[in-house]
This record gives C-alpha cells, sequence and structure tokens, in this order.
C-alpha cells in the first residue's frame, strides 16, 4: 500500500471536511487567483491535470480502498472501517499513518465512503467532455458515492452553456460550492473579484437551473464601515435572485500578506466590531427572500448569546427559510442587545491585535 499514492490539494469546504469527503485534485491551485481577501494557492500557478492522469489517481484511490477492505474483511468488520482496522494495518507498517493517501482514503471509508470534493479552487473551469469522462469513471469506480462536490467560479458557470452543465449533472457532480462574497458591484471590483454582479446572478441560477445542489459563500464585514449597508443590502438581492439550496457566512477575517490586509493595516479600510456586524447581518437576513438554508458552519460565526454560548447554530443545514427567518432575526437582536465585550473580536481571534 505504501507505493499507493494520489494527489491531494490543501482546501476543501468545512461540510466536506466534517464529513471526511474524499479528496481528488482535477486541477492545480486557483485560474483567478487575485481576490485581495485570499491568501490560498498564492506563489502557486494553476493547471489542468488531463483526464487520464486524474482518472489513474482514482484507480489507485480505489487500489487503497481495496487493500483496507481486504484487512477489514478479514477482520469480519462489515459496514465503515473501524480503528480495529487501523490496527491491524499499522502493524505491518506504521509510516503508513505518514501516507496522506491512505489516511484520506482510511478516513473517508470510516466515515462511509459516501462523499467526495474535487479539488482545486475552480474545478469547473475543465472541459466539459474532461470532467464528464473524469465523473463517469470515479461513479463507476468508487459506486459507494452519494455525493460529488467541487468549488466553482460563478462566472466560470455563467459561462458554461445550459447542456454543458446538465451533462455534468448528469455525469455526477451533485452540489457546487460558489464563493459570491459580495453582490455589489463597486465592492466585487474593490476586491478585485474578477466577477460582476449580474456575472454572480447568471452562474448561480444557471447552476440551480442545471440541478446542482447550490452553496452560496458570502463575507460579513467586506466592506468594512466604508460601504457595510451596499454590501449587505446588494447581497441579499442578489441571493434572492438566485436563491441557491444553501447561503453560508464565512466573516472577513484578514489574512496576513493579503492586498485586504494591508488597506487595513494603513487605515484605508475599517473593520467593524462585532455588534457592527450583526448590524450589517440583520440587513442582509432582512432582505432576503429565499427558500434556501442559511448557515453559519464556519469558527468565524463567534457571535455569544446571553448565556455565553454562541449566538448561531454552527451545523451544516442552518436556518431553513422562510420558516426560521424570524428565528434567526430574533437570534440578532440577542446578540445586538449585548455588548462588544461579551463577543469575540476579529482581531483576537486571528492574532491581529495590532490593526
Amino acid at each position: 500500500m505504501r507505493r499507493l499514492s494520489f494527489q491531494i490539494g490543501a482546501y476543501r469546504p468545512p461540510s466536506e471536511g466534517g464529513n471526511a469527503s474524499l479528496l481528488l485534485r482535477v486541477t492545480e491551485n486557483c485560474s483567478w487567483n487575485r481576490c485581495s481577501f485570499c491568501e490560498m494557492y498564492k506563489e502557486q500557478r494553476f493547471a489542468f491535470r488531463p483526464a487520464a492522469e486524474v482518472k489513474h489517481d482514482i484507480d489507485q484511490i480505489a487500489a487503497i480502498r481495496d487493500e483496507i477492505l481486504a484487512v477489514a474483511e478479514k477482520l469480519g468488520v462489515t459496514g465503515p472501517v473501524t480503528g480495529e482496522t487501523a490496527e491491524a494495518l499499522l502493524a505491518e507498517g506504521r509510516d503508513l499513518m505518514g501516507n496522506a493517501s491512505f489516511v484520506t482514503v482510511f478516513n473517508w471509508l470510516s466515515s462511509g465512503g459516501q462523499t467526495a470534493f474535487l479539488q482545486d479552487a475552480d474545478s469547473m473551469i475543465m472541459r466539459a467532455p474532461e470532467m464528464i469522462d473524469v465523473l463517469g469513471h470515479l461513479r463507476r469506480t468508487l459506486p459507494s458515492l452519494t455525493r460529488v462536490t467541487c468549488y466553482a467560479r460563478s462566472k466560470t458557470v455563467a459561462r458554461k452553456t445550459a447542456e454543458e452543465l446538465r451533462q455534468i449533472r448528469e455525469a455526477g457532480l451533485d452540489r457546487l460550492h460558489i464563493g459570491l462574497e459580495s453582490g455589489d458591484d463597486e465592492l466585487l471590483a474593490v476586491i478585485c473579484k474578477g466577477v460582476t454582479r449580474a456575472e454572480q446572478i447568471e452562474g448561480g441560477q444557471k447552476a440551480v437551473a442545471a440541478g446542482f445542489q447550490v452553496s452560496e459563500y458570502w463575507m460579513p464585514d467586506l466592506g468594512g464601515r466604508e460601504r457595510w449597508r451596499q454590501h449587505a443590502e446588494n447581497t441579499a438581492s442578489a441571493l434572492s435572485a438566485i436563491n441557491p439550496h444553501y447561503i453560508r457566512s464565512r466573516p472577513l477575517a484578514p489574512r496576513r500578506g493579503t492586498p485586504l490586509f494591508e488597506e487595513i493595516a494603513e487605515g484605508r479600510l475599517h473593520l467593524s466590531s462585532p455588534r457592527q456586524r450583526l448590524e450589517e447581518l440583520a440587513v442582509m437576513i432582512g432582505g432576503l427572500e429565499v427558500t434556501s438554508r442559511i448557515c453559519f458552519d464556519h469558527a468565524m460565526n463567534a457571535w455569544a448569546d446571553r448565556r455565553g454560548d454562541l449566538l448561531f447554530r454552527q451545523d451544516y443545514e442552518g436556518y431553513r427559510f422562510p420558516d426560521e427567518k424570524p428565528l434567526l432575526l430574533e437570534r440578532i437582536g440577542e446578540g445586538l442587545a449585548l455588548d462588544d465585550a461579551a463577543h469575540n473580536q476579529v482581531r483576537n481571534m486571528m492574532g491581529l491585535r495590532s490593526l
């Protein structure tokens, strides 16, 4: 098993990590890589991976799976593999724990072997015939999969034809994770997102129409104090136009080495306080007219309630709209009733007290 390996990238959404999704790298790094808030993939060049190379990786995964399951069968294990299986494998050579490919497949199997995430930052940029080829091989080779997902740029999705999207969906790609960040054109230009509000909406709508389950991510406080209201209002209206299955909150966390960090450090952009961020949330959430689930499944959503517990549920399914919209607005109101000192400060959470 030590000789078996496949490419694994560094990043995946928290919901895919929570499910120990199988990680399969179909492209390398980010095709855009210019967003001012993002430190991921910097100094790394984007590259397509040939379909044949990706399919070879899938075969490697299957071989690792088969060896693990063979040991499990000898132990009489049925269903997800267990710690006992790991102990038996490690007895043959403890260096397996240093093999990222083995660890990834083992964790995937121990979680049921049902989900996979196609890396990297914009897997939908693959040409449709190659993506369909890879998906077909993946589904045939790993038939236990019930969900396959990937990151996608809305502009990339918007550029594909409805027929291409339909074929990719039917080939076995189930969910798209799309970084909307904002629905405000001015802010999108400021952060060098490389996409317009209209393209964000078009991409999201085309993905939904093609049958994908769509998760859109937005970034509270991305506009700072300078643009918070237009960011909130225009993001709400853009998301309402898309009506994705999931809307996930990813509050701004300034990263050293990014242009946005420098803007804050130089006083050209001012972070909001925790209560000000909640005020922005109230405007954005209040403006949503969707049937989506609103999720706070990230550590930066760390506001507190009056008991000192987390203000929002941080599960992957979130708050169901419109039914739970009043509840979510009530929770925001509870957080707003507290002083800033009751909430976690973004500067402290990020170790950026100098900002």
